[in-house]
């Protein structure tokens, strides 16, 4: 996730409020006392260019045969500012709950100043936690997105410096790179929203399922766990962020056959 090196280089942090207690904890494995319920969790790139051939009767024109090579673009990474307005809008989402037992409603708020779409993110979070493959199959907890009311827990999307200074107030650091969970709010750092984390080989959806799986399994009692055996999937609450040590990336809790992805219990 923890939501999964850093998630680049530094590790996310996390905050493990299932009890309600009061210790803060940064998933790099640094600890802080703090009041209740804190935690830390390019350019185009062308092809070379075809040139005449040696030989003065040559002609420098190819022949339908010998077309240019064709050129070959990347995508430059998203520029993520390094600080927004401070302030946040709730994302105008709402959905069904999904899941059973204990049904836990929250708002999805993101940074004025920055450009990403607070309902299209809210939609996009919704999907993660209503999945199969996430918190919902152990058929104790559900959630349920909502745009006003009450709402157990909100999720803000914000600028690094704004991370910092949120996450901050509750005595974590997170140094610009890392997410962190203070009270009744799940921070998550743009730039890990945007760029992902070098630790995790695959799309930037599937990291974005990583934050949110891991963050929100602190929140509803689950603690860090290890690689259970070089080759398995890594447990989601893993600090996949910390290094996988032999584990494969993973984003979800349990597999496509509803069982739960563990490791022993870690630090």
């Amino acid at each position: 996730m923890c939501a999964i090196a850093l998630v680049c280089g530094a590790g996310y942090a996390a905050w493990d409020s299932r009890h309600g207690g009061s210790a803060a904890a940064l998933d790099g494995g640094m600890t802080a006392t703090t009041a209740p319920a804190d935690h830390v969790d390019g350019d185009a790139v062308t092809g070379p260019s075809d040139a005449p051939t040696s030989g003065g009767s040559t002609s420098s024109t190819p022949s339908p045969s010998e077309t240019p090579t064709p050129t070959h673009t990347t995508t430059a990474p998203p520029k993520v500012p390094k600080s927004g307005s401070g302030t946040f809008s709730t994302a105008k989402a709402s959905g069904d709950a999904s899941g059973h037992g204990r049904i836990r409603r929250y708002k999805v708020e993101v940074e004025g100043g920055i450009d990403l779409s607070s309902s299209a993110a809210a939609h996009e979070i919704a999907q993660i936690l209503a999945d199969p493959r996430g918190w919902t199959a152990d058929g104790r907890d559900g959630f349920q997105l909502v745009s006003s009311g009450y709402a157990d827990f909100v999720i803000k999307i914000a600028t690094p410096d704004t991370v910092d200074a949120i996450c901050g107030s509750a005595g974590l650091l997170t140094h610009g790179e890392v997410n962190c969970d203070v009270g009744a709010t799940v921070v998550v750092n743009l730039k890990r929203w945007m760029l992902g984390s070098p630790e995790f080989d695959g799309p930037i959806t599937e990291y974005r399922a990583l934050i949110i799986n891991h963050e929100v399994g602190h929140r509803i009692g689950h603690g860090h766990e290890g690689c259970p055996a070089p080759g398995k999937l890594a447990p989601v609450m893993m600090q996949q962020i910390k290094g996988l040590h032999g584990c494969v990336a993973n984003a979800w809790p349990y597999d496509s056959k509803g069982r739960y992805i563990q490791g022993p219990p870690a630090a």
